[in-house]
């Protein structure tokens, strides 16, 4: 018979409600009974070293985490912007916190190698606080990114594209996913963050959860950019009006980016239901009808349950229709970036990088890595 292991119940409850899992999800991978797992909880009985080894695999924790005596204290590793009924949540996901911790690690190599390419610092970032008058900081990023969607006809999906290759134009990492670390089973709960910025002089970076409902993103790429303007690094939830100062200031920030209020208010219908507005804002500033929703909130057309309420809307719809991998190799460069996916590229194809450690930094297979640079340049 296998030699039980003696571990803290207590943890593996810890470790099991972390990754989000369900006393049946474990009993399926390990595999086992469900009142097993209950059992080994309760400490009722043990798991067998096989076992518990197993579990630390399907927890992602460390095997050695199971014999502590309490779990170990986690924190992110950036600033916590979010606020659940005014206050910053207990404890950050498994998933969030991997997420953040990827990002950081790609971070960390791109600012080594622009450093070894003499880069200078980038002059905007940081270049205002949250005291700055936001329309002030509106027009440093529009000259900065240089985008018109007037003079270009941009439609919503082309302005945010547009806006993304600008801001990576600029020496910003732009960073997409809905997912932690690749894996599809790994979904990012939107209803826990929507983004975070890194604020760098050298290597700013911008993440975007794309599980969120796509006519979102785009508010949430100009909240992010906002707090690289203003030099400030977080963690982000959307926020409202009674989130926290960064947060509310980069809102604004947004929201005036996006639909300035002197046009958005001559442009908004008094006397007809609030949702007429929202098709012929959206095309009037090349932006989702959610945006619009969005700023007719922030402007006092529409409450927050009203808006809430649409949201929610527009979300589930998404959700309910959104299905199938996509493209393998675009799907890649919105998680990486395409600026630091050609950096990385760059390196391997200079002999200075080995493909296995760029497959590795990349989250794509070294037998790829060649078809990937080429879909870089196209």
């Amino acid at each position: 018979m296998s030699q039980a292991a003696f571990i803290n119940p207590s943890i593996l409850t810890w470790s099991r409600e972390r990754a989000g899992l369900t006393t049946e999800d474990v009993a399926k991978k390990l595999p086992t009974k469900p009142d097993r797992v209950l059992e080994w909880e309760a400490g009722a009985s043990k798991p067998t070293f096989k076992q518990a080894q197993h579990w630390a695999s399907i927890a992602h924790i460390p095997f050695g985490f199971l014999f502590l005596k309490e779990p170990p204290a986690e924190r992110l590793p950036l600033p916590d912007l979010r606020t659940v009924g005014g206050m910053a949540p207990e404890r950050p996901s498994l998933n969030l916190l991997d997420t953040v911790k990827d990002v950081l690690r790609k971070q960390d190599w791109y600012l080594e190698y622009v450093q070894d390419q003499g880069s200078e610092a980038l002059p905007f970032v940081g270049r205002f606080s949250a005291q700055s008058a936001v329309k002030e900081v509106v027009a440093d990023i529009r000259l900065t990114l240089g985008v018109d969607p007037d003079a270009s006809k941009l439609n919503y999906d082309a302005y945010q594209r547009t806006l993304i290759t600008a801001a990576e134009a600029a020496g910003i990492l732009v960073m997409r996913s809905g997912i932690a670390l690749g894996n599809t089973r790994r979904k990012l709960d939107v209803g826990e963050f929507r983004g975070f910025a890194i604020s760098n002089a050298l290597a700013p970076v911008v993440f975007i959860n794309s599980a969120d409902a796509d006519t979102a993103r785009l508010f949430t790429l100009m909240h992010e950019l906002a707090h690289i303007w203003i030099g400030s690094s977080g963690v982000s939830d959307g926020g409202n009006a009674a989130g926290r100062k960064e947060e509310v200031f980069c809102n604004a920030v947004a929201g005036e980016f996006l639909a300035p209020e002197h046009a958005f208010r001559a442009a908004w219908k008094d006397g007809i239901d609030w949702r007429d507005n929202l098709a012929p804002l959206a095309t009037r500033f090349h932006v989702s009808t959610l945006v619009i929703g969005r700023r007719a909130c922030d402007l006092g057309y529409i409450t927050g349950d009203q808006y809430g309420a649409y949201y929610r809307q527009v979300l589930r719809a998404f959700q309910e229709k959104e299905g199938g991998g996509g493209d393998y190799y675009r799907t890649a460069t919105a998680k990486n970036s395409a600026r630091f996916s050609k950096a990385v590229i760059a390196e391997t194809m200079s002999g200075r990088m080995l493909l296995r450690d760029a497959g590795r930094l990349l989250g794509v297979q070294p037998a790829y890595l060649k078809t990937y640079a080429n879909k870089l340049t196209e």
